[in-house]
């Protein structure tokens, strides 16, 4: 069956909520006008006016006048997508019903911001037949307003068990001729109530990884084509594990990650992009450590590996273990040791040629990629040659695609692509494969 989906987007790097009512201000919009006047790498590409969690259930009527007033002032301006959460529960039609009114109100357009908004995000979910209540009021929003159907994108976030189990179910019911659910856009994983909701307990007290909700999300996303976003990391100020969790979860193909705070779209903004330069990386003391380029040599400054030349070859030390080894060895050990990760430009570069080797009649190429090593003030040059077939070309397009979407959907960041990489590089990157 073949699914016309309503969205554009194949990749969303960043999703932020912000209140829609702050208690005890003077101005109670203030987040939301701050968000709204985001842009460039700290603009999100989905941004959530949070009328559920982040606001107090005090001042959510409040909170939807201000999405109406602010998203309907500034949304035409956002450069990316507005997706509001509204209040919802598996268990209680009151608060259905509720987040129902809320999507009346927001989706006018006469009088709400119904022109800026892009669809909405339908938090604590149940099964799939939770999922086609939230897509039915949708399509009745999109009704009583005189809107084209499916014109609104839903997302849920996945916080209850039931609500994982229906990732399984996803892609037999999207689009079948009883439901609209054609209009489902991201997956996004609540770990705090999934936590709750799974009775889990750490010594701590903190959350499990979730791994494997994780996986589960980005698994029926691929299968529905739908895009997987992770939850939200509440340690702030620690970057480096905001990088790593990132880091993690592109590895089994979610590429985006809740964000809390402007830093933390700006950092979740860039992650995923390929980096600037290209570096090495070498195995040492059970992780790759990144090599500094000196000169035109990469070098080691670590403790866990050594290499000393002898006059009958080389000594290399790993881990306090010492091997005696010939050149030839030697290279051979290093290039199972060391991973080359390539800069935008290698990307490009290499596509570009496998492009031109395919267009001239060659099914397969070898590309050789060199560098001199420097351990302990030794030298050694290591070359590894990789073969690039049609299957290693689709494989390699995932990080230039994710540019692409970037580049298409998010003028606002041009510059700063333009800065970071040059010119000449983003023009090609934009290009290559089309």
């Amino acid at each position: 069956m073949t699914v016309e989906r309503n969205y554009d987007r194949e990749f969303v790097r960043t999703f932020f909520t912000s209140p829609t009512a702050v208690e005890g201000e003077d101005d109670s919009a203030k987040m939301l006008e701050s968000a709204a006047g985001l842009r460039g790498m700290q603009a999100p590409d989905v941004w959530v006016p949070d009328n559920e969690d982040a606001t107090a259930p005090s001042m959510r009527e409040e909170g939807v006048e201000n999405i109406i007033s602010v998203v309907g002032e500034h949304g035409d301006e956002f450069p990316g997508e507005i997706h509001p959460r509204i209040v919802w529960h598996r268990d209680d039609p009151t608060t259905r019903h509720t987040g129902f009114e809320h999507m009346m109100a927001i989706a006018d357009p006469e009088d709400g911001a119904g022109e800026q908004i892009d669809g909405f995000v339908v938090p604590e979910v149940g099964d799939l037949d939770d999922w086609k209540k939230a897509d039915e009021f949708l399509t009745i929003v999109e009704t009583e307003h005189g809107l084209p159907e499916g014109s609104l994108s839903m997302s849920v976030i996945v916080e209850s068990a039931a609500a994982e189990i229906g990732l399984n179910r996803l892609r037999e019911e999207v689009g079948k001729p009883s439901n609209n659910l054609e209009r489902l856009f991201l997956l996004v994983d609540g770990e705090v109530d999934y936590t709750k909701d799974m009775r889990a307990m750490t010594p701590t007290g903190g959350l499990p990884e979730w791994q494997t909700l994780r996986h589960n999300t980005s698994r029926g996303a691929s299968a529905a084509g739908l895009v997987a976003v992770d939850g939200p990391y509440d340690d702030i100020r620690d970057v480096a594990g905001y990088r790593e969790r990132m880091r993690e979860n592109r590895a089994m193909g979610m590429t985006g990650i809740w964000s809390l705070t402007p830093g933390q779209v700006a950092t979740a903004n860039t992650a995923p992009l390929p980096p600037e330069e290209g570096s090495w990386l070498l195995e040492a003391g059970g992780e790759s450590v990144e090599l500094d380029r000196v000169d035109g040599r990469e070098v080691y400054h670590g403790d866990a590996v050594g290499l000393t030349e002898t006059a009958d070859g080389f000594e290399l030390t790993v881990d306090g273990r010492t091997e005696t080894l010939d050149a030839d060895e030697l290279r051979e050990r290093l290039v199972g040791m060391t991973e080359y990760v390539p800069s935008l430009d290698d990307v490009v570069d290499s596509m570009e040629e496998f492009e031109a080797a395919k267009e001239a009649g060659k099914g397969a190429i070898a590309m050789t990629r060199a560098a001199t090593l420097e351990i302990d003030g030794v030298t050694v040059e290591i070359s590894t040659d990789r073969m690039w077939d049609e299957a290693t070309y689709q494989a390699a397009q995932t990080p230039i695609l994710l540019f692409q979407d970037v580049y298409e959907h998010r003028q606002d960041q041009h510059a700063e692509l333009a800065d970071t990489y040059g010119e000449d590089v983003v023009e090609r990157a934009a290009e290559v494969g089309n």
